[in-house]
């Protein structure tokens, strides 16, 4: 009989033929692969390099998300190139415009148990949906491309039980931060976060998308929740109820760690920088002068955190620069749809073209000498934002949204 096994063990032994167990190391057939803009371009000249029979285009996917609209002509450049190799080889390829890689993936493409690999430190926020999914190097993903397969070391896995019931005021960016706090940044090197518990079973699915999208920060190799009937409602409404199958980790399986958490304890949170587990509760640096305040990115661009941030925002105003990006068209069309972009807009904010607009510093919102941000983020490194001598601070929708009300960092939980 089979041992009891993660979910991380059961997707490699699947997708590899065999009885695989955290330490060996695996040849497994991947279903889908991601590529973005800034990536991309490596990992396309080293598949020509190759010069192999392209295997698994038809599975592999390219987006314009980190420069959308482009700023400048080289990577105007790079960006036709894209364009050019996707459709030469039959890929499929989204616009600027279209949103973020890691959004679209899940509006439209992965499903539980797949084995998703990506040219993006990101790519992990599909386990969010029950998928094992992980970035890699160009080099990786260009053999990715070419072989629809490729060779891994199956994760050790840690388990992340969290019960109870979330306050009010404190949300799963909250909760993950927590978790990297304790953790550290390279507390989970290599390893799987395993999520479960009475407060995850019920977190909807962007919630779950939030945080298996930051494992990647404490060093994680992917971020995994159970497939459950609150994915199969995702799934039932994206029009991919046939891919759903429920999946979870076994009763007896064998973790390495395992670390409680009790949601009820939880307090809104931030991160400060330099670095993502330099956490505090917001009490600690309430009253910290922001000169911008930025909702967004693959980690808090979902339709529930513009609906959190526009009702916070209603009937206000800004007192500094407050810059929102959506984080895919459908987002957008639906936040719209809600009216949620209009109370933003009224209340002074600036709605940038889905995608990740000034995360990543390539353009719209770079940092002044100086300056300090409050950002939905994953990311708060020197440098992030496009400057290494500005602050980056991460937080919650709520968080942030209440912050730009104010024009210094604030406790969602007076505005509730």
């Amino acid at each position: 009989m089979p041992s009891d096994k993660t979910i991380s063990e059961k997707i490699f032994s699947e997708k590899s033929g065999i009885d695989a167990n955290a330490g060996d190391i695996v040849i497994a057939k991947i279903d889908q692969i991601a590529l973005q803009d800034g990536t991309a371009p490596l990992a396309i000249k080293q598949v020509k390099e190759l010069n192999i029979e392209i295997k698994a285009a038809k599975l592999t996917h390219f987006f314009v998300d980190h420069a959308a609209p482009s700023p400048r002509k080289e990577l105007s450049n790079d960006q036709k190139m894209i364009k050019d190799f996707a459709e030469s080889v039959g890929a499929d390829f989204s616009p600027p415009g279209e949103g973020i890689i890691h959004q679209l993936m899940v509006e439209k493409f992965v499903n539980p148990g797949e084995l998703v690999v990506g040219a993006d430190s990101h790519t992990c926020t599909y386990g969010g949906l029950g998928a094992f999914a992980t970035g890699m190097g160009s080099t990786d993903i260009a053999v990715a491309v070419v072989l629809g397969k490729n060779w891994f070391r199956v994760p050790e896995s840690f388990k992340i039980n969290v019960e109870g019931t979330f306050p009010e005021g404190v949300y799963p960016k909250d909760l993950i931060l927590s978790i990297i706090g304790k953790l550290g940044v390279d507390g989970a090197t290599y390893k799987a976060l395993e999520f479960d518990g009475g407060a995850i079973k019920t977190m909807h699915i962007d919630g779950r998308l939030t945080m298996a999208n930051m494992a990647i920060e404490c060093g994680a190799k992917a971020g995994l929740f159970m497939s459950d009937k609150v994915t199969r409602n995702y799934l039932i409404e994206r029009g991919r109820e046939d891919r759903f199958r429920e999946l979870k980790g076994d009763e007896n399986a064998e973790y390495e760690k395992t670390l409680e958490f009790e949601a009820g304890d939880l307090e809104p949170m931030v991160a400060k920088p330099h670095n993502v587990d330099n956490i505090s509760p917001v009490t600690q640096v309430e009253g910290t002068t922001v000169e911008q305040v930025f909702i967004g990115t693959c980690t808090n661009g979902r339709l529930s955190d513009l609906e959190v941030a526009s009702r916070l925002l209603k009937g206000n105003r800004v007192k500094t620069r407050l810059i929102v990006a959506p984080a895919s068209r459908e987002i957008y069309l639906d936040a719209l749809d809600a009216g949620y972009l209009k109370t933003i807009v009224e209340a002074g904010g600036l709605i940038t073209p889905p995608g990740c607009a000034c995360c990543v510093g390539i353009h719209m919102g770079v940092l002044a000498d100086g300056e300090a941000c409050i950002s939905t983020a994953n990311r708060n490194f020197k440098g992030r934002m496009g400057n290494p001598d500005a602050e980056i601070y991460l937080a919650s929708p709520a968080t942030a949204a209440v912050s730009a009300i104010k024009g210094r960092i604030s406790d969602p939980r007076e505005f509730l």
